[in-house]
């Protein structure tokens, strides 16, 4: 077990991680995995979103490993957005019990202590507070989202940077570039994989256009459920003219499928 955060040495303070996978098998290979590399740590496992985001909310990982498909109740996506939305934990005053700092008096008045003089640990207690005071396992802040995924469309990378994770990296990369991903997660620092950045310049060096109002419409009607001849038929248009204009709805929003077209265009506010 990892001991409380004022009896460890900042300097070897593993990076406490949590995982979220729906598949169990993937799990354990996390877990095998992560338990061979020096300086982290698994503290739990989730198998779906709303898991995910409780026992975020609950052990305060340094980072919580997050795919993006989770089979039923919330994506990876919102899981996401509800982590990095996590209130600061009401420790404040609890990370500074935990350099030594601060206790409170019976009459209820807040004083200042030098705690652990009797045993030299003062100035090493307070460097431990400091050190955690930035990190979400003292309570500072939500916890940092790094994506794993197999999923590297342009939506997908969006949607999940938007929704606040620190890092997008694809279950292809090596272990040495996990690990490292965890422990920059871990600091604060964003990390992408090589394809995954290549995307996002491609996307900001040529941004997509906006949809037409032919688009929209077709747009909106394949989000009521109809199908490109249903479509066809309430627009007065034929079939390959309703299939080509949802080739150039797929590309401009970055989605290969209806699902993904229907859930990018809600999460953009493009339907009604």
């Amino acid at each position: 077990m990892t001991p409380p955060a004022g009896d460890r040495d900042p300097a070897h303070t593993p990076v406490r991680v949590l995982l979220c996978d729906d598949h169990a098998v993937v799990r354990a290979g996390l877990l095998a995995l992560l338990s061979s590399a020096p300086g982290i740590e698994v503290i739990g496992e989730a198998g779906d979103g709303e898991e995910a985001v409780a026992l975020a909310a609950a052990l305060r990982p340094d980072v919580v490993l997050m795919d993006l498909q989770l089979g039923s109740g919330i994506d990876g996506i919102e899981a996401t957005r509800r982590i990095a939305g996590l209130p600061e934990r009401e420790a404040g005053r609890e990370a500074g019990r935990e350099a030594g700092r601060e206790v409170e008096c019976d009459d209820g008045r807040d004083v200042e202590r030098e705690a652990g003089r009797a045993d030299g640990r003062d100035d090493e207690r307070d460097a431990v507070g400091r050190g955690a005071a930035g990190r979400g396992a003292a309570g500072r802040g939500a916890p940092h989202v790094l994506v794993l995924t197999t999923y590297d469309t342009d939506a997908d990378i969006n949607r999940a940077i938007e929704a606040g994770a620190t890092g997008y990296l694809l279950k292809a990369e090596r272990p040495e570039e996990l690990f490292s991903a965890i422990r920059a997660a871990a600091a604060g620092r964003s990390t992408l994989s090589a394809p995954v950045a290549h995307r996002v310049l491609a996307q900001m060096r040529s941004p997509r256009p906006g949809l037409t109002d032919r688009e929209l419409d077709i747009l909106g009607q394949l989000a009521r459920g109809l199908s490109n001849r249903e479509i066809a038929r309430a627009l007065f248009i034929s079939e390959a003219t309703v299939k080509t204009h949802l080739g150039r709805i797929y590309d401009k929003l970055g989605v290969d499928t209806r699902a993904g077209a229907i859930s990018v265009a809600k999460e953009q506010r493009l339907l009604p």
